[in-house]
């Protein structure tokens, strides 16, 4: 049987060239995304640079460690504090009496000690003194005290995120297009699968032939897959780090998981798109296989249809779940973007159960536009196997994109509505600003920090919060959405919650950690709606002692000299803007590194389409020699057979396009259902001329390569 499969493989290469490319760039993107997600696992190993010179380091404590229930037993988990607790003047003293000790970089804290401090003493000595008081950090362990520690962990994060989130829909997109690839070019062969059926092959030797050509074709493309993932990732690296989505050390680790991961996928994936392809041409009949040749009936098996409805059912179930039980999951960046992909695949998965329906709705002018819809509604394979890549891409460039400006453009609607400051001051000082009274105008100081509360004793939850010096005016010049309680009614012994909180009724009492770390219990004053996130928990300025005032919200009052106001507020040390000003600085649509790895991932999907769509059009094309000889025959001239050729792949790809604007609306409208659940701005977008460009280099690609086959025969 293998020396079969070879044979048929020399003689069809042709046809097999663009199914190996799609299947080594599926594998070598894997292996790209793999090594890079691989490099961000750990953060690189640095010499300690703040006290380098020092034999021991003293820092403040920086995290809270509660205890939480794990099945039957407890454990310890860990959060790191909003304010870090400083090296006190009492401990400082007591170091100097052990030997000299040097605030390298000194960083004051809201209280005024350093951060941390370098020790040269017998590291025993330092432990004695020190006890629980402050942390004793030695070799290695002396980086935690270098900023870059912690910028450095924050960096891989992000890096995490968006290569993981790009990870999972190139594999996605990969697995798809080449398994769907691999079934059109099986149900080609029909035709000599009919003529080895007549000279007697059995239906497990057809299925072993088309199990070992893909077995084959899968290895040779994973190990070139392989090479160009080796290949790939450096420059993905670099692109990450020039476009500012990664930290500029980030490199890429040599791992071997990712390469072995990436080559046994191509093999299976080949498998899996040969397999059910296989067992349908074993089970035709010889002269069933020689009289389907011709016109497509019976295309969407019993299995791919029931995963199809599941699928779709799915897709239903996620969306109500969320809608009904966690609304504000819809916002994140990772669920818009992979949980759409559950429809996407259910769409794809029925094109063939939706071509024949939209085919007929459309009618063509002039005996041309009769052929065009003529053929497609009898090819429903081809038209099928070149609409669904159309529907995912459109569909991800849709539903990604404008989930993406969706929510940020919610979330600044939702910041103007709350306000009803006229200018706003911020600053990056540590010392925090200088709030003073000025003369017709309302101040509200405030600062960040953030509370942490321990849910269903089993997580703890750190929750954003502000620092206010004034409820009143607080409720003077913001317009936050209270659902329960009242602003006004904030003190040092009560909390702001959101309705996210397990318990937010108004008067409970709820115990909290500030963001020093200090437990205390507070009351509900007043729950806020949940809206797009950014309503957080709000405490007085008691409760976050050591935060330094970095937002002034400000209020002018009625035939207030603005000019005179907006001088006097230079006086705090911070930037004085109008809020339209500032909302624009704090709230843009979208983040270079968001955008960064949205152009990567529609990137990658768009490459897979072109492919996807040139190989099918190639390969189907290369057996249209009998029916348009036929159209030849009956009188149509080169230009009317072009014009068949290039309406039938236009309107293909415009089904496919259809379709996957339909995903798309249905995917916006559960994320506007799920913004209006949750009391926050409606404000959906599309992305159009993205959409459009993706749907016209769509079809460009496929005009193109549906064209070359006549263009060449017929020249």
């Amino acid at each position: 049987m293998l020396t079969v499969a070879l044979a048929a493989l020399r003689t069809r290469w042709t046809t097999l060239i663009g199914t190996f490319v799609a299947l080594a760039l599926g594998v070598g993107l894997i292996a790209t995304m793999g090594l890079g997600l691989a490099s961000t696992f750990d953060t690189p190993v640095r010499e300690p640079q703040r006290f380098a010179a020092s034999r021991v380091v003293v820092m403040g404590h920086d995290t809270l460690t509660v205890p939480v229930r794990r099945g039957a037993s407890t454990a310890q988990v860990s959060q790191r504090l909003a304010h870090p607790h400083p090296v006190d003047s009492e401990l400082l003293s007591d170091l100097r009496k052990l030997g000299p000790v040097t605030l390298a970089g000194r960083q004051a804290t809201g209280s005024g000690g350093p951060d941390a401090v370098g020790v040269d003493a017998p590291v025993a000595d330092v432990r004695r003194v020190v006890g629980d008081r402050a942390q004793v950090l030695t070799g290695d362990d002396r980086r935690r005290a270098d900023p870059a520690t912690e910028q450095d962990a924050e960096a891989l994060l992000t890096v995490n995120a968006l290569l993981g989130t790009a990870a999972g829909i190139t594999a996605f997109v990969s697995v798809f297009v080449v398994a769907s690839t691999f079934a059109f070019a099986v149900a080609l062969r029909r035709r000599e699968f009919g003529l080895l059926r007549t000279a007697g092959a059995t239906p497990g030797q057809l299925r072993r032939l088309l199990l070992t050509e893909a077995a084959v074709v899968g290895t040779l493309a994973s190990a070139a897959g392989c090479a160009l993932g080796l290949w790939g990732a450096p420059r993905l690296a670099q692109l990450l780090v020039d476009g500012g989505a990664a930290p500029s050390w980030f490199t890429i680790r040599p791992v071997a998981w990712p390469l072995h991961a990436a080559f046994w996928t191509g093999p299976a994936v080949a498998l899996a798109g040969v397999w059910a392809a296989s067992r349908r041409a074993g089970r035709t009949g010889p002269a069933e296989a020689l009289r389907e040749a011709d016109v497509d009936t019976g295309l969407l098996p019993p299995v791919r249809r029931l995963l199809g409805f599941a699928l779709l059912a799915g897709a239903a179930f996620l969306m109500t779940k969320s809608l009904v039980t966690d609304p504000s999951g819809l916002l994140k960046r990772k669920t818009y973007t992979t949980q759409p992909m559950v429809l996407i695949t259910a769409a794809a998965l029925l094109a063939p159960l939706l071509v024949r329906p939209l085919t007929r709705l459309l009618r063509l002018p002039g005996a041309t536009g009769m052929l065009v819809r003529a053929n497609t509604a009898a090819s429903l394979r081809r038209t099928a196997a070149v609409a669904a890549p159309v529907l995912i891409t459109v569909a991800l460039a849709g539903s990604v994109l404008g989930s993406a400006m969706t929510v940020s453009q919610s979330k600044a609607a939702e910041a103007r509505e709350h306000t009803r400051a006229d200018l706003v001051v911020t600053g990056e000082d540590l010392r925090g600003l200088a709030a003073r009274p000025v003369p017709g105008a309302t101040l509200s100081a405030s600062a960040s920090t953030a509370v942490f509360v321990r849910e269903e004793g089993t997580a703890l939850i750190r929750s954003q919060a502000r620092a206010v010096d004034d409820a009143k005016s607080l409720a003077a010049v913001e317009r936050l959405p209270v659902v329960a309680g009242d602003l006004r009614d904030l003190d040092d012994r009560s909390i702001v919650v959101n309705e996210e909180w397990e318990q937010h009724t108004v008067g409970a009492t709820v115990r909290v950690w500030l963001g020093d770390g200090r437990p205390v219990s507070l009351r509900i004053a007043a729950v806020l709606a949940v809206g797009t996130g950014n309503n957080g928990a709000y405490v007085t300025a008691a409760n976050a002692p050591t935060a330094p005032v970095d937002r002034i919200d400000v209020r002018l009052a009625p035939g207030a000299d603005r000019t005179a106001v907006t001088a006097a507020l230079r006086g705090t040390g911070g930037t004085v803007r109008s809020t339209d000003q500032w909302l624009a600085a704090t709230h843009p649509r979208t983040s270079p590194q968001t955008r960064l790895g949205l152009i990567v991932v529609l990137g990658i999907a768009l490459v897979y389409t072109a492919l996807a769509l040139a190989n099918t059009l190639l390969m189907a094309g290369s057996v249209r020699s009998a029916e348009l000889n036929a159209l030849r025959l009956a009188g149509a001239t080169r230009p009317q057979m072009l014009g068949v050729v290039a309406g039938e792949t236009l309107f293909a790809v415009g089904l496919g396009a259809v379709l996957g604007m339909a995903v798309t609306a249905v995917n916006l409208a559960g994320l506007g259902a799920a913004l209006a659940t949750l009391s926050a701005p409606v404000t959906v977008t599309v992305q159009w001329p993205v959409v459009g460009a993706t749907a016209g280099a769509c079809a460009v690609v496929a005009v193109a390569a549906a064209m070359a086959p006549r263009a060449v025969r017929h020249g």
